[in-house]
């Protein structure tokens, strides 16, 4: 639940520029989290090296893959359903076509899809995109393929990603692969294993490599990138059993916070997702040291009530999370903070939904990621607690919680009325094509005219109307942030 589902993104078919000595297609869709999307530019320079190109035609394509999510519900009927379509296909259009599972549901249902259903051919976890090409090789000879084997080390740090359907100006760099909290509402501690951190080199090589390729924003990414800590590899719980030298010398995410700052000024630097309990003081001082780090934290609570978080195992209480959130307004006074809340988690009564409702009025949220709680197979709520809240009580309760949203979300907009922000620019609106969509250091989306500004250039807006999620305003000139490129500033 803690990851951040972009329902515009789901499903998106990538494609690549081609290489002319490649013969083979691959079509390949994702679904669910930022995380999910990233890995699947990891899969695509995989098998770009194993002969294949990228389609957007999935009928005419040698392997359909498709990158799934275990956190929604939603998503997994909708990849349920992708799957038959796939089938179809193959079926009457194209009998030498390979289907292929990866990510979050494939340990989990791997039995069901090959041997029971037998809609798949080949089935791969999260930890083993680097044995595609064994399991390629397999299916090709006719055999069913299967790698769901969690891993201690992998963190695909020496894999370079292509960018996938890229506006060439923001971009993930992924730091951290799995996750030691074990909340119950969520399967991720089991589709991704334990957490293990990337080597700081190798991040930093990353970073230079899209800086070097014109991109302004990175987006650095994990499972929860607060715990990022690298020592010389393996998992974070071993960590108290390193060496003295490795203690010494070991990163922490505020150390990796400056090293990516420090590096390009003026590449523009966000992180998802942090968790209330893992957040330190020093991350709050590293963002509020640089300029270049944006003044935005997604903060996921998912509930108000101490007796519903103890339920979830979340490690932090309601009055740990509000000192938290002054802390933050306190070192960043123009942090905006964004959330994930729950409702309708097992034995959530009507008090434990005011105390979500008081929460959010305390915080005053500038946007949130809000859902009804789904029992999800795999988890220890669907082992150990009934999903006991109807229905329609979680829907009243979720438009209650969406209706708290809407009202401070607008609010806090508001503060930027008669401002002029930085922002970049990243794409075309979605409603005019005369006018041009970019985001604050906030990450509030601003909507303006096009004038002579190009996609890539940092501009300062003046914003003069807002709705609760978008800023409307008039480019007045150049930021002097500028990016790679060279522009006139104002």
């Amino acid at each position: 639940m803690e990851k951040i589902i972009e329902e515009d993104k789901q499903g998106t078919a990538v494609v690549l520029e081609h290489n002319a000595t490649n013969t083979r297609k691959l079509y390949i869709e994702s679904y669910g989290c930022q995380m999910n999307f990233s890995d699947s530019e990891i899969v695509a320079s995989i098998l770009a090296k194993e002969g294949f190109n990228t389609t957007n035609n999935m009928e005419e394509a040698d392997l359909v893959l498709v990158n799934t999510c275990s956190i929604r519900d939603k998503a997994e009927q909708t990849v349920r359903k992708r799957l038959e379509k796939y089938n179809r296909v193959k079926e009457r259009k194209n009998p030498n076509m390979k289907v292929g599972v990866l990510g979050c549901m494939a340990e989990r249902l791997k039995s069901k899809f090959l041997e029971e259903e037998k809609i798949v051919d080949m089935v791969v976890g999260p930890d083993a995109y680097k044995d595609l090409p064994n399991l390629v090789a397999e299916i090709d000879e006719g055999r069913d393929a299967v790698n769901v084997l969690l891993s201690k080390e992998e963190t695909y740090g020496d894999i370079a990603p292509v960018r996938l359907n890229s506006n060439g100006v923001t971009a993930f760099v992924s730091i951290t692969r799995g996750c030691d909290n074990m909340c119950t509402f969520c399967v991720v501690p089991f589709t991704r294993g334990r957490e293990r951190s990337r080597d700081p080199h190798s991040i930093l090589e990353e970073v230079n490599d899209l800086w070097n390729k014109g991109f302004k924003e990175i987006t650095l990414l994990g499972q929860n990138v607060d715990s990022f800590l690298w020592y010389g590899g393996g998992l974070k719980k071993d960590f108290k059993k390193a060496s003295k030298m490795a203690k010494a010398t070991a990163v922490d995410f505020a150390q990796l916070l400056h090293k990516v700052a420090n590096a390009h000024p003026d590449l523009r630097i966000r992180f998802s997702t942090s968790n209330p309990q893992d957040i330190s003081d020093d991350v709050l001082h590293a963002i509020a040291a640089h300029r270049n780090i944006c003044n935005y934290i997604h903060l996921p609570v998912q509930s108000g009530s101490n007796r519903i978080l103890k339920e979830m195992n979340r490690l932090h209480t309601r009055e740990e999370y509000m000192n938290l959130i002054d802390r933050v307004h306190a070192i960043i006074p123009e942090c905006a903070v964004s959330q994930d809340m729950i409702t309708g988690f097992p034995t959530e009564t009507e008090e434990d939904h005011q105390d979500t409702l008081s929460l959010m009025e305390y915080v005053k949220y500038d946007y949130g990621f809000m859902f009804s709680y789904s029992e999800r197979p795999g988890t220890m709520a669907a082992r150990k607690l009934e999903d006991d809240v109807p229905e329609e009580v979680k829907s009243r309760r979720l438009s209650e919680i969406i209706a708290v949203q809407r009202r401070t979300g607008h609010e806090r907009a508001q503060y930027f009325v008669g401002k002029t922000v930085e922002c970049l620019i990243e794409k075309e609106s979605k409603k005019s094509d005369r006018h041009w969509a970019g985001r604050n250091t906030q990450n509030y989306v601003a909507i303006f005219d096009k004038e002579d500004y190009k996609v890539g250039e940092y501009v300062m807006v003046e914003i003069t109307d807002c709705t609760s999620a978008t800023l409307k305003g008039k480019a007045i000139g150049y930021s002097d942030m500028k990016g790679p490129l060279t522009y006139d500033t104002v």
